[in-house]
């Protein structure tokens, strides 16, 4: 008997992984696809660059205001559903955005991007609670293969979406397409997450824990801000590192964007085989590590006097941009009684830096020149190297809230037991 059920228990455990990747692939997916046809949108509306802008803010306000209260979601109705309701909150306002392009509607768009926004914001959080529960159950690291499945997912969807404008396909039509399958994923896949905390009280597992805020404790805080300086190294690679290359090196546009392909696939690459590096090495040390590749890269991107150099230093600032987001949610994660909670607070810092970071670098790259302003980066990556040893993984029975996190800085892993470095 039981043998059979633990048979049965690693299987539903597969089950939970897959379904978790497919999950983070398809958010991916419909991030690329959407990112892809935005000159689309600026011309089949006629609005400005700086319009489109605007548009695209109404998206990251949207999202801002789901991602504090994401963990109170998940909290109450668990992973599955708030995926289900998510997923089908997006595929409406895509269905809503279609229609507003099709009449060309510029304020139909915008409220359809709001909630957009609402409903991409509670899938991220939703997806990274599911994800560290099927890592902590399976006692390896496997956050990063799920985060390297949303940067597959974005290259297809931007291939897809690439095609379909050289076809001349309609983006409404090409909207409404995604929205469909993301009603069939967010629907079906999800059915095979792992059970909510909240419905193991039954067989007599706790139930989430109540205490203080997620927003006062410092752990997550600081947890929030090595995350913060992780997406800001991410975000501005991906909307800038073009531009740097044409700008700064001399490099025609076509070569701009093999220089963004570069920084993505060195980046998928290391997501796939960066847990067996966490395993071997622990958590702090790879995240210190990603950090120093991350400035190293950064600055030989910037100061490379020719394209090959500025070649390795993308692919080196790539592989150190990879891990922090993915550790960040693990270790955000290590108490699943607060893991709600703490991801949403975590990911809101860290989408606060991925939204605002790169248009702040626009903005000085106006005085400065784009290529030489990326430079201002090396601030807050050298903040997240500083407090890398806040991710030190944590013994359940203890209050991160009351830790010391200098002394977690200074030991690293070093003081976590042997059952709890699994990351």
């Amino acid at each position: 008997m039981s043998s059979n059920t633990g048979t049965e228990e690693r299987a539903g455990l597969k089950a939970a992984a897959a379904a978790t990747f497919v999950v983070f692939g398809v958010n991916g997916l419909v991030f690329a696809s959407w990112a892809a046809r935005i000159p689309a949108v600026t011309q089949t509306l006629q609005i400005t660059s700086g319009q489109m802008g605007t548009l695209l803010l109404c998206t990251a306000i949207g999202s801002l205001l789901a991602l504090p209260t994401a963990g109170l979601v998940v909290g109450r109705i668990g992973t599955a559903n708030t995926v289900r309701f998510a997923g089908v909150l997006a595929a409406a306002a895509g269905m809503g955005i279609a229609l507003s392009l099709s009449l060309t509607s510029i304020p139909g768009t915008a409220v359809s991007l709001f909630f957009f926004g609402i409903g991409i914001g509670l899938w991220d959080v939703a997806q990274n609670i599911e994800g560290a529960d099927v890592e902590h159950k399976l006692r390896r690291t496997i956050m990063p293969q799920f985060h390297a499945a949303f940067s597959g997912g974005a290259f297809v969807g931007a291939l897809i979406g690439a095609a379909l404008s050289t076809l001349g396909v309609d983006l409404p039509l090409h909207l409404l397409v995604i929205a469909a399958v993301v009603v069939v994923v967010a629907l079906v896949v999800p059915r095979h997450f792992l059970p909510h905390l909240s419905t193991a009280v039954a067989v007599g597992e706790p139930k989430p824990a109540k205490g203080p805020s997620a927003w006062r404790d410092s752990r997550t805080l600081l947890i929030g801000v090595v995350v913060l300086g992780a997406t800001l190294t991410e975000g501005a690679g991906n909307d800038w590192i073009a531009k740097a290359s044409v700008d700064g090196i001399g490099a025609s546009e076509s070569t701009g964007a093999l220089m963004f392909a570069l920084f993505v696939l060195a980046m998928t690459a290391m997501r796939f085989l960066g847990g067996q590096v966490i395993d071997r090495y622990g958590r702090v040390a790879v995240l210190r590590a990603s950090m120093a590749a991350a400035a190293a890269g950064l600055g030989l991107f910037v100061l490379a006097s020719n394209i090959w150099l500025a070649g390795i230093g993308a692919a080196l600032w790539g592989v150190g941009a990879a891990l922090a987001f993915p550790m960040g949610m693990s270790a955000a994660s290590d108490d699943p009684k607060h893991s709600a909670a703490r991801v949403s607070v975590v990911s809101t810092l860290g989408y606060i830096s991925f939204l605002a970071g790169p248009p702040l670098l626009g903005y000085l790259g106006d005085l400065t020149g784009i290529h030489t302003a990326l430079l201002a980066i090396m601030a807050p990556i050298l903040v997240a190297l500083l407090l890398a040893g806040a991710a030190r993984p944590l013994q359940v029975d203890q209050e991160p809230g009351v830790l010391d996190p200098g002394q977690e800085s200074m030991s690293g892993d070093a003081a976590a037991p042997e059952s709890s470095k699994r990351e």
